[in-house]
């Protein structure tokens, strides 16, 4: 039961989140959407705000290269030598003084030719550009206006000289379709992010609502309240409940053979006591002997019972697991030294692993052993091999398969089972309490298992057939 409550309450930490140490699923999710979010917004608008800030510049640029490209079409050398428009460019902005909209042709050794909106000022020329090809640049060369500049160098016909025809507008336009654009992209990408994150809450709560459901369940089962989890769950969380609903089971079951065991120890112990008392309390002269007696029926319902518990106990590790070869090997050593007259043959799979533990394991050997090499002539023959039997379901069962053989005079079909009652003997000459076969028979079972007694048709003796879970 300690156990039981032990696992309750680590299934009910886990599921409330890890609340005392790591803190909340749900805020873990959240947090871990928020910051990829805020990631992907930002490098999305990031990169959304060059594309169009990009696009709008180059728009601002070509209406100014369309102008530009309509003075290089209308300009001619006049009589004197000088440029002249042989048409008005239609932009009224050009006629207006400080407008904001500007051009200019210049050539080496003339005065510039320029636009009533300059007025009283005039481009800065820069360097000659080579190639006649398109430059544009940004200036500050008015204050408080700064400017985007196009211009080209042109050798028109008639004339000897390179003719530079320049094109400004004031960038204030431009900043401020820019900056429209930049606020409109911010507050639509903060919206998108709250409503992203809202999704993300919603998700969150939503996603681990089964697992509030399990809390509230496995709660119910720790107050006793309800004995399994019956709530249906999503398909992610069913695995663990189901596990948890095997744990309580096993539990149960654990606790009904602990029940059951000390129910059967103090029914076997209750006759020997009655016995001693009633002798005790007639002054019976045969008191000493009847003491011993009943004192060894005692104490081989004691060991029974204790090997019983030991082996559920040990069997409550899920994990238990033990290499077969190693333990035969140590029974072999030991056999060795006890009956020197008889001799251990091994054979088959040296890698088998079973689900036992290996106190369990050399004592189910031990005691088979032992009984074979007690009761043949000499020989005893061990085979180890994996064996694999069908269930019901359609699955297959995976089994460590051992056979132990002697070369004894065997026993006959009729009287094996009675092998497995407590204190059965039927060889009363050989030392011994007769618990053997019988705790074998027990252990094997609380593992899961299964013994069956034979006929031997290579030795000729008795023959027990032993299967044992398999391990990986």
């Amino acid at each position: 039961m300690i156990r039981l409550k032990r696992s309750l309450t680590a299934a009910r930490a886990w599921v409330l989140g890890g609340r005392a140490s790591t803190g909340s699923l749900t805020r873990r999710m959240i947090s871990i959407a928020a910051l990829w979010i805020g990631v992907l917004l930002v490098g999305g608008g990031f990169a959304l705000d060059r594309v169009l800030s990009e696009a709008i510049t180059r728009n601002f640029d070509a209406q100014l290269e369309y102008v530009l490209n309509a003075m290089i079409a209308s300009a001619e050398i006049g009589p004197d030598g000088e440029v002249r428009f042989n048409r008005p460019l239609g932009d009224q902005r050009f006629l207006e003084p400080y407008s904001g909209l500007y051009w200019q042709v210049s050539g080496r050794a003339h005065e510039p030719f320029r636009s009533r909106s300059l007025w009283d000022r005039a481009l800065r020329q820069g360097d000659p550009h080579h190639g006649r090809t398109l430059h544009v640049a940004d200036s500050d060369e008015f204050d408080g206006e700064p400017l985007r500049v196009l211009d080209r160098e042109v050798r028109l016909p008639g004339s000897a000289t390179e003719w530079r025809f320049q094109v400004a507008a004031s960038r204030a336009g431009l900043n401020d379709q820019i900056a429209v654009l930049r606020r409109t992209l911010v507050r639509s990408f903060a919206i998108l992010g709250l409503g992203l994150l809202i999704l993300a809450a919603l998700q969150a709560t939503y996603g681990l609502w089964p697992l509030r459901t399990l809390r509230r369940a496995v709660a119910a089962v720790s107050s006793g309240v309800s004995a399994r989890i019956d709530a249906k769950f999503p398909n992610e969380v069913r695995p663990l409940v189901e596990e948890l609903n095997e744990l309580l089971a096993h539990n149960e079951r654990q606790a009904e053979e602990a029940r059951r065991h000390a129910g059967n120890l103090a029914h076997a112990l209750k006759t020997p006591l009655t016995v001693l008392m009633n002798e005790a309390t007639a002054n019976n002269p045969g008191l000493a002997d009847t003491v011993v007696r009943t004192t060894v029926t005692m104490r081989r319902q004691v060991d029974h019972h204790l090997a019983r518990a030991r082996a559920v106990g040990r069997r409550a590790n899920a994990q238990a697991r033990a290499e077969i070869w190693p333990s035969l090997k140590a029974v072999e050593r030991a056999m060795a030294r006890m009956h020197r007259h008889v001799t251990v043959d091994l054979a088959g799979d040296q890698k088998a692993v079973a689900h036992v533990e290996r106190q369990d394991l050399d004592e189910i050997l031990g005691n088979l052993i032992e009984n074979a090499a007690k009761y043949g002539q000499g020989r005893v023959f061990v085979t180890v091999a994996r064996v694999a039997t069908d269930l019901p379901n359609g699955r297959k069962a995976d089994w460590v398969e051992l056979l132990i053989e002697d070369d004894g005079p065997g026993i006959p079909e009729t009287e094996r089972g009675k092998l497995f009652e407590r204190g059965a003997r039927l060889d009363t000459g050989k030392p011994g309490t007769g618990l053997g076969l019988a705790i074998v028979r027990d252990v094997i079972g609380i593992y899961g298992g299964t013994i069956a007694l034979e006929e031997s048709e290579d030795l000729g003796g008795l023959q027990i057939r032993v299967r044992l879970p398999a391990a990986v």
